[in-house]
């Protein structure tokens, strides 16, 4: 073995040490620890949400623009059960918001383009949070509220509510039901939970694709 890597082009084995930093880095990101506050709904809610589907799909024609690397569901399923805290820290699911639709965003302060999409996630709320729709970022720093607090002051977040989770297991949960690679991760969930679209990567959120996709998601115009 090691007189063949002595005999690799000095440019593959470059490739090479630079892929085994990729998976290590995702490694040590993405899965950390066991266990986790966020478990698989069960059967009953797997075929109520499997049903929403074609609601899912009928989305396609307003998933355009800023928003159109939102990917329809397919299938729908339960995120219901997807767990993390709320502003006072206490523990919620995305349950505790049913009758509204949400826009659910995973972001972190060390995510360069968490921070960007941030401001317009908070126009969003801003201008079109209502008791039918809600923009919930939860951020998942490791350690305290300390530096999460303190960056959504600094750039003047005033209209998101504060959701966290620290322990990272949403991600992994959602990492585990194939919806997130990195970070941002974005969800949009209907009323009763289930999952309408997904993305990976930021958007701009403050624009007219997005408020449209929201008015065809609540079913009315603002």
């Amino acid at each position: 073995m090691a007189d063949t890597m002595r005999n690799l082009p000095a440019l593959r084995l470059i490739a090479i040490a630079a892929v085994a930093g990729v998976v290590a880095g995702a490694i040590a990101v993405y899965v950390m620890g066991g266990a986790d506050g966020n478990n698989a709904a069960g059967g009953s809610e797997q075929t109520a949400c499997a049903a929403k589907t074609e609601e899912a799909a009928a989305l396609e024609p307003v998933i355009t623009g800023d928003v159109a690397a939102l990917l329809p569901a397919d299938p729908s399923q339960p995120l219901s059960d997807l767990a993390f805290n709320g502003p006072n820290g206490e523990a919620m699911t995305v349950a505790d918001f049913a009758g509204k639709a949400l826009l659910v965003n995973l972001w972190a302060t060390w995510c360069v383009p968490c921070r960007e999409e941030m401001p317009a996630l908070d126009a969003l709320q801003r201008e079109m949070g209502s008791d039918r729709f809600e923009v919930v970022a939860v951020n998942i720093d490791r350690g305290g509220d300390e530096k999460p607090k303190a960056f959504l002051e600094e750039i003047g977040i005033g209209s998101l509510d504060y959701y966290r989770d620290e322990s990272l297991a949403i991600f992994n949960d959602l990492k585990r039901r194939g919806l997130a690679l990195g970070l941002p991760v974005t969800l949009l969930i209907d009323e009763e939970g289930c999952l309408l679209a997904h993305m990976n990567g930021p958007a701009e959120w403050a624009g007219e694709d997005a408020k449209r996709l929201v008015v065809a998601v609540v079913g009315e115009e603002r």
